[in-house]
């Protein structure tokens, strides 16, 4: 069994405020820790796809330019995908059993989640996917559909985590802290977390054929409000000053800006 984790930051344990994800904020001390969170949670769920019966397990690091994790902190029963992918979101993933979206944060203005946003703070105000107001739990639970591949377990704050129960039917959630605002969350101790991962990943792989791809409908309304005025790709319908859409029939492409 296949088992593809994809590894985002935001919602990795002990990880509460922008200190811990840009160097901008200048505590660089605070973003090596948070990359050493983010290697842990990882081998925490890796053991967990393996209790669970997984005979292959692939880690993508998909935080920012794809970098904060090293191949020598990646248990080495797992294959590591490092650095970027042009052209495509989970780059090998075809032919996985499932997906995990490990550290994952709440779309752009959720109120009380932690670092919200939809790919990018400082571009992208909000997307929306046949009308309905989709994060990057729903995004890429859409693309991993695309491939055939169910997302099987969300891991993040509270508030990402009832994001995934509403967009994924059946998907396994793991909470690892408790967002107050998007700087500011109630956490665990980093044993507890890890242990949960743990369970949690084994329980998820363990149901991995009870858990389906998501459906919608195509051609995909693709529609996105920028953050500022700015000139959308030509092959877009303009909506406003601010926003464009797209009948699409890949979503991953049209993120990627690829048609």
């Amino acid at each position: 069994m296949k088992i593809y984790i994809f590894v985002d930051i935001e919602g990795i344990s002990g990880v509460s405020n922008r200190k811990y994800i840009s160097m901008d904020e200048g505590r660089p001390d605070l973003v090596a820790l948070a990359r050493k969170y983010m290697a842990e949670d990882t081998n925490a769920c890796i053991e967990g796809c393996f209790r669970g019966g997984a005979s292959e397990v692939i880690v993508r690091d998909g935080h920012g330019g794809s970098s904060n994790m090293t191949r020598e902190q990646i248990d080495p029963r797992a294959d590591f995908i490092d650095g970027m992918t042009p052209g495509i979101r989970f780059a090998d993933m075809d032919g996985a059993d499932g997906l995990i979206l490990l550290g994952y944060h709440a779309m752009a203005g959720t109120a009380g989640a932690i670092l919200e946003h939809t790919y990018s703070s400082v571009e992208i105000q909000n997307v929306w996917l046949n009308g309905r107001k989709a994060g990057e739990v729903g995004i890429d639970a859409a693309i991993a559909a695309e491939h055939q591949v169910p997302v099987i377990l969300v891991s993040g704050d509270d508030k990402v985590c009832a994001e995934a129960e509403d967009w994924i039917p059946g998907v396994v959630t793991c909470e690892v802290k408790k967002g107050f605002s998007s700087f500011g969350a109630r956490m665990p101790s980093l044993e507890k977390t890890r242990q949960l991962i743990t369970r949690k990943a084994e329980e998820a792989v363990r149901k991995v054929k009870q858990i389906p791809c998501i459906r919608l409908e195509y051609p995909v309304k693709y529609r996105v409000e920028l953050v500022e005025r700015r000139q959308p790709n030509p092959w877009a319908e303009r909506i406003d000053g601010r926003t464009y859409e797209v009948e699409t029939n890949s979503v991953e492409q049209t993120l990627l800006g690829k048609v």
